[in-house]
């Protein structure tokens, strides 16, 4: 049966807008590359700094032999959800590994990090409750929000002062405090410290998204809680990725019992979605072992990020305030976001154009990721790429 004649139609209409207004999205075919730092597109070998791959271990011969070792023993898929016949000993095992990396009590896996938010969300917060939460918070956070049913009240980004305001006028459902901790357009890193304090003050209950942080910020790749130095009480309870730094797929909720247990009996997009398969449970595990073992990746990209922001300011670039390994480059409008993408490619690198509704309207712009796979000379020639393409795009 063909889509309906009027719904067809307002359809097209809602594309050809878009595309009008440069905001139509397309889907790269990327094939294989076994270094984090290169992307394959259309049979073009490019440098590529789209990848969230921070710590560039995506490839790494340890963790493909745990996933082919686990794979071997479990097959390709878990087969069911974690709550019938989905739950194998490598998920088991990542768990409890996840819990005492990040010095918590217990940790539960998800298959998405949107998923982990949206069940987080909906099943510790009910209707009568009220949201506090970033304007600029993922958008996998705005919407277990609206899910959850409670009253959601948005501050300025990164506006502490207009939080405090907003939790002093808060009505009588329980407080909720919602963040990124590491903000994945801007790169900019919450006030974790200030959002704990007003956490503790107004008596709210502070969750964090630390998808951009985990493995990359801390002494000890630990995430943004370490890197404040604080402690687990302080924020209670913490979402993070597994696609990201870690180089593997999924996410997790980390938190004291009560928290998980809750999860595993109220969160929906745990309970009615089938488990990750053991192999990806089995090459996250030597994730975890690497961050230890290769501590040396941490700070590498930490210099490289160093270099660019350096190299950026000596040219005359203008960045976000970001010590991460997200360094977007604001060009306002969608058109100039393009062109200097397509520009770069022709170039030899791979580095996305963001536009609305990702980000604010005229606030378009070049993403730049940064990972340990790169090396000094790319991220020179990275920097005097922009310094040909930009005044072009500008212009």
């Amino acid at each position: 049966m063909s889509t309906p004649t009027s719904l067809r139609a307002a359809l097209l209409n809602d594309l050809e807008e878009l595309q009008r207004r440069q905001l139509y999205r397309r889907c790269r075919i990327v094939d294989s590359d076994e270094s984090a730092a290169h992307a394959i597109v259309n049979g073009k070998r490019l440098v590529s700094f789209c990848s969230n791959d921070y710590l560039g271990l995506r490839n790494h011969p340890r963790m493909r032999e745990a996933f082919v070792t686990a794979a071997k023993k479990y097959g390709v898929g878990s087969g069911s959800a974690h709550l019938i016949v989905g739950h194998s000993p490598e998920h088991h095992a990542l768990q409890e590994e996840l819990a005492a990396f990040l010095g918590r009590e217990s940790a539960l896996l998800f298959s998405t990090g949107y998923m982990a938010n949206l069940g987080l969300v909906t099943a510790l917060v009910q209707r009568g409750d009220e949201i506090f939460e970033d304007k600029l918070n993922h958008a996998s956070l705005i919407d277990a929000a609206r899910l959850s049913g409670a009253k959601t009240r948005r501050y300025a980004h990164n506006d502490i002062t207009a939080l405090e305001k907003r939790l002093a006028n808060a009505g009588s459902g329980r407080p909720v405090i919602l963040s990124d901790a590491v903000f994945s357009m801007d790169g900019d890193i919450a006030d974790l410290p200030e959002l704990a304090r007003l956490a503790d003050q107004y008596n709210a209950t502070l969750m964090i998204d630390d998808a951009h942080g985990i493995g990359v910020l801390g002494k000890s790749g630990r995430g943004s809680v370490e890197h404040f130095s604080l402690a687990a009480q302080h924020i209670p309870i913490v979402m993070g990725t597994l696609g990201k730094a870690l180089g593997c797929f999924g996410a997790f909720v980390a938190g004291d019992d009560v928290v998980i247990q809750t999860l595993v009996q109220k969160a929906r997009s745990y309970i009615y979605t089938t488990a990750s398969p053991p192999a990806v449970a089995a090459a996250t595990r030597m994730a975890l072992r690497l961050i230890d073992d290769e501590a040396w990746r941490r700070d590498h990209l930490d210099s490289l990020i160093n270099r660019f922001r350096q190299g950026a300011q000596s040219l005359g670039l203008t960045l976000t305030e970001s010590e991460s390994a997200i360094q977007p480059l604001i060009l306002g409008k969608p058109s100039a976001a393009l062109a200097a993408s397509d520009a770069l490619y022709e170039r030899g690198f791979l580095v996305s154009a963001i536009r609305p509704p990702t980000v604010p309207v005229d606030s378009a712009r070049l993403r730049v990721t940064l990972s340990a796979a790169h090396n000094d000379e790319q991220i020179d020639e990275l920097l005097d790429a922009l310094m040909t393409v930009l005044p072009k795009v500008a212009a």
